[in-house]
């Protein structure tokens, strides 16, 4: 017998024959590419894949079908995400989590992979210890804000849009010598914006993980019109000041509006055409679930650490996530100086 008949003949013999899988919270590029991935690798193993459509309300409401070969074809390259998604307030009470269990019960399911965040992993934990469903979660989420996990899937695609779009913006804050104040993304985490700023060449980033003091804002932001220059400042969604839109206003207090714009980047963010690196880690990501599958494991996450493709526990991504090389900041505010 071949190695790989020796392979497939011992994952023939756990006990899972049907899978189900699903995308939840918000979309993220990539998550095309992972759903491929997941039925690619469950047929390879003869198991029968399903679609969870529009994410656990789909659970609730038995949205479920099972997918083939060419269900998954040509869809790597796509954006968002061809099974739906959605929040679901209703999977947070033990009754909609039953009849969830039940739908799943009836087609004879026994696993279930989960794509999506931090949220996602939660309710997913507690259903499959309700349950005794075994679980395994992958990071989706352009935010990159998932503890355990160097990588979430969509977070390299996000981070080309926003450069790309700083690029179109610094076009023309160059012409008409303006600052732009550009807003991003990344819910309570700094990290898309941290990370823009560095690969974008902006003159200062203003994030939750890093408290700043108005008045020095407005200092900087005076001595950047003084310098009658151009300006890109970039400021995350969660940061204390509000966004793009209230640091503009308080600046407009200060009488220094005048040579300042705002532009708020919003959803097109999380679309567009997935990068090579989300492409590669997905395809990865929903590989390693399957194989975690028939391997017995529950309760876990896919992820990266130290540049490979790991297992975390659920519990790890529950805990906050500190930001990854905090040291860039230094290094933007050291190449601004005029």
């Amino acid at each position: 017998m071949s190695k790989t008949n020796i392979i497939k003949a011992f994952f023939m013999s756990s006990k899972i024959r049907n899978i189900a899988l699903l995308t939840s919270g918000g979309d993220s590029p990539g998550m095309n590419a992972c759903i491929r991935a997941v039925v690619r690798a469950a047929l390879y193993h003869d198991l029968v894949p399903y679609g969870v459509y529009d994410g656990l309300n789909g659970l609730i409401k038995n949205e479920i079908k099972e997918l083939k070969y060419k269900d998954v074809s040509n869809i790597l390259q796509m954006g968002g995400t061809i099974l739906g998604t959605a929040r679901c307030k209703e999977f947070h009470e033990k009754e909609f989590r039953a009849k969830a269990y039940e739908n799943l019960a009836a087609k004879n399911i026994d696993a279930l992979i989960a794509i999506g965040g931090d949220g996602t992993f939660m309710g997913m934990s507690i259903f499959s210890n309700e349950f005794d469903i075994p679980v395994i979660g992958i990071p989706g989420t352009i935010d990159n804000d998932i503890n355990g996990t160097e990588y979430t899937i969509g977070f390299d695609t996000a981070l080309n849009t926003i450069i790309n779009s700083i690029d179109n913006i610094r076009d023309t804050a160059a012409s008409h010598h303006r600052i732009f104040l550009v807003e991003v993304m990344g819910n309570n985490s700094g990290t898309l914006a941290l990370y823009a700023a560095a690969a974008s060449g902006a003159r200062e980033v203003f994030m939750p993980e890093k408290k700043e003091d108005l008045i020095e804002i407005k200092e900087k932001v005076k001595k950047a019109i003084a310098a009658n220059r151009s300006s890109i400042i970039i400021v995350s969604e969660g940061d204390e000041i509000g966004g793009a839109q209230q640091l503009y206003d308080y600046l407009a207090e200060q009488h220094l509006a005048d040579k300042i714009r705002f532009s708020v980047l919003g959803h097109i963010q999380r679309g567009g055409r997935p990068t090579f690196i989300d492409r590669l880690n997905a395809t990865l990501f929903g590989e390693k679930a399957v194989v975690s599958l028939l391997q017995g494991r529950s309760n876990i996450m896919i992820g990266i650490k130290e540049g490979k493709v790991a297992t975390e526990d659920f519990l790890l991504s529950q805990e906050k996530k500190s930001i990854q090389n905090m040291e860039y900041l230094k290094l933007i505010r050291k190449l601004s100086v005029y």
